[in-house]
Order: C-alpha cells, then sequence, then structure tokens
C-alpha cells in the first residue's frame, strides 16, 4: 500500500493521533517562514512521544549543511527533506536519510529528478515564492515518470476528495498531506485525518 505522510504537525497529540490511525511518517518544518513551523524543543517533545513508531521527517528551506545536522542531532528526527535550492551535492551530504523536495512547473522536472542522488524523491506544486505546502497539484503524468525510476513522495494539493485518484495515477511510494487535513495552518482536523486515510486504504482494497 501507498505510505502516507502528514507533514507541517505541531503538536504532540497530533503526532499521537497520526500513530494512532496508521500514518507511517509525520512531517516537522523548521522553516521559520512557515505557519507549521516549530522550534527545536517542541520537535524534541513530539520525536520523543511518538517513539519510532512513524518515521520522523524534518523540513528544511537553504538551511546550511551544519545547521540541518545540528537539528537532526538536536530532535532525533529521522529524515530530511530539502525544500529550496539545494544541490545535488549537498543532498549528497546528508546522505542516506535525505531528499530532495523539487517544484514541478513541466515535464523539465524528470530530468532535474535524474540530476539528485538517493533513493527517494518528492515532488510538489510549483508556486512562486512558496518553497512547498502549496495547496495547489500539478500534472500527475509527470510524477508517474519519476515513481517509476524513484521512491516518490506526491505532494501537492492531496485531500481526502483527491488521493485515490492520485494514487492511481502516480502510483507513489508515499503521499504526503499538510492543508488537505486542516483546519487551520498547523492544526490538523481528525476528521479529515480519518478520511484522509480511509480514501488511500481504499486505494487497495477495491471499495
Amino acid at each position: 500500500m501507498t505510505e502516507i505522510k502528514i507533514c507541517g504537525v505541531t503538536t504532540i497529540e497530533d503526532a499521537l493521533y497520526c500513530v494512532d490511525v496508521g500514518v507511517h511518517a509525520i512531517g516537522l518544518n523548521f522553516w521559520r517562514r512557515s505557519p507549521r513551523s516549530v522550534d527545536l524543543a517542541t520537535a524534541r517533545r513530539i520525536v520523543r512521544a511518538v517513539e519510532n513508531r512513524v518515521e520522523t521527517v524534518g523540513v528544511f528551506v537553504d538551511a546550511a549543511t551544519p545547521e540541518i545536522r545540528e537539528i537532526v542531532r538536536e530532535t532525533g528526527i529521522q529524515w530530511v527533506q530539502l525544500h529550496g535550492g539545494e544541490t545535488p551535492d549537498q543532498v549528497e551530504a546528508l546522505l542516506p536519510n535525505a531528499y530532495k523536495a523539487i517544484g514541478v512547473q513541466d515535464g523539465g522536472a524528470v530530468a532535474l529528478a535524474r540530476t539528485y542522488p538517493g533513493d527517494r524523491l518528492l515532488l510538489d506544486a510549483s508556486v512562486p515564492g512558496l518553497p512547498g505546502g502549496t495547496g495547489r497539484t500539478f500534472d500527475w503524468t509527470i510524477a508517474a515518470k519519476v515513481a517509476r525510476e524513484r521512491e516518490l513522495t506526491l505532494a501537492g494539493g492531496l485531500n481526502p476528495q483527491n488521493v485515490r485518484a492520485a494514487i492511481a495515477s502516480v502510483q507513489p511510494f508515499r503521499v504526503d498531506v499538510a492543508s488537505g487535513v486542516e483546519h487551520q495552518p498547523g492544526r490538523k482536523d481528525r476528521a479529515r485525518i480519518d478520511a484522509f486515510v480511509a480514501e488511500v486504504e481504499a486505494a487497495f482494497s477495491g471499495r
């Protein structure tokens, strides 16, 4: 089954709810300009609370490699997701538990994806001024091409209404949702999380 990542988690309560409903990963955002950002102390408490029952992913935007390494050490997050203008060499320096997020404008994203190292990759919609969390979809046929080559996390405007179609079109390793399961930025809506999880499960059960 395609895995589920709930991104932009900001509270222990939301993190534990994700554990309870069977989510595979949660995202903790360290980009200070994001309404979903968390400080180190909050991130550390969330990581300790989930006790490795879900994968923890730190989201960074153009942070220096030493800073990222220090945050990983301080908080215990397991993976690094790079959402800025990071180069392939910067991703390489953080492997094996790191991957690049690419904003998709057109089919050129397929060739761009191939320039980045690592098994994983994330595709999101490209919106000027926003490194991620756009709440917008993009052409899933582009994502399907990348998913045939990499462990692809599909992001960008996913919600309970469209995630089943996205899975059918792309067959990604993982789907990533933030605003699609919120009642306000950084505050998750449990009914929407339930609906999202149910739709992903339904995509593989034939319901």
